[in-house]
């Protein structure tokens, strides 16, 4: 689960990860988050994910990172996008457009990179990362984050022994202990195994998606 990992499997073609549609859960459960349409909204490991697109049509403005820098460039390409790629330290940024996305190593980022970020959309990132990188994930993402942000978090839950990740299993006690200190509220849950005939076919008896609004109890600064 290193960054060679990654970038093989964009190199390869191997993203079934990645989907065709908007995520439905988002247009559905976004407006529960009550973030204003000039916030700036941030997508931990986006990719190329078509739902970066839709929070921008709300008005938002999207910074994401990501470390596979052909991701990037085929979300540019496929949605001909007006963006200029420049290096900002560690990081290459394609900006522009209303965007602002980062190439390079999530574990590298600093706080004065998020000052502005107001809420944040995770559903590929936390269940892309094997138990002990998601606790890292996690405590980062919340030493990086202002004040006073609010998440929509998705997950998948179903027996590990079943399937190796990516994507892996995320239990609600697990959300729960690595929000500790947050308001976390369980907005949906539902066996999705029948919209998963990759996953039955691998021999999983079920699949639970879980959708999460998680806020910072800090008042902010």
């Amino acid at each position: 689960m290193d960054a060679a990992f990654w970038q093989a499997r964009w190199q390869r073609g191997e993203t079934g990860f990645h989907k065709a549609a908007v995520n439905p859960l988002l247009s559905h459960w976004w407006p529960k988050l009550q973030v204003p349409a000039s916030a700036a909204i941030w997508v931990p490991l986006c990719g190329k994910s078509l739902d970066m697109l839709w929070l921008r049509q709300q008005g938002h403005r999207v910074q994401g990172v990501e470390l596979a820098r052909s991701a990037i460039e085929a979300f540019i390409h496929e949605h001909q996008l007006a963006l200029d790629w420049q290096q900002q330290g560690e990081f290459s940024a394609a900006t522009g457009d209303g965007f602002e996305l980062l190439c390079g190593d999530f574990f590298a980022l600093t706080p004065d990179r998020l000052k502005g970020i107001s809420a944040v959309y995770d559903r590929a990132a936390l269940i892309a990362l094997p138990e002990a990188m998601r606790a890292q994930y996690v405590a980062h993402t919340r030493r990086l984050l202002p004040a006073g942000w609010r998440m929509l978090l998705v997950t998948l839950e179903y027996p590990q022994e079943q399937r190796p990740g990516p994507p892996f299993s995320v239990s609600d006690a697990e959300v729960k202990h690595l929000y500790a200190g947050c308001h976390i509220a369980l907005l949906d849950e539902q066996d999705v195994l029948a919209d998963h005939a990759v996953f039955a076919a691998q021999g999983m008896r079920e699949l639970v998606e879980r959708v999460y609004l998680i806020s910072d109890e800090r008042v902010a600064a």
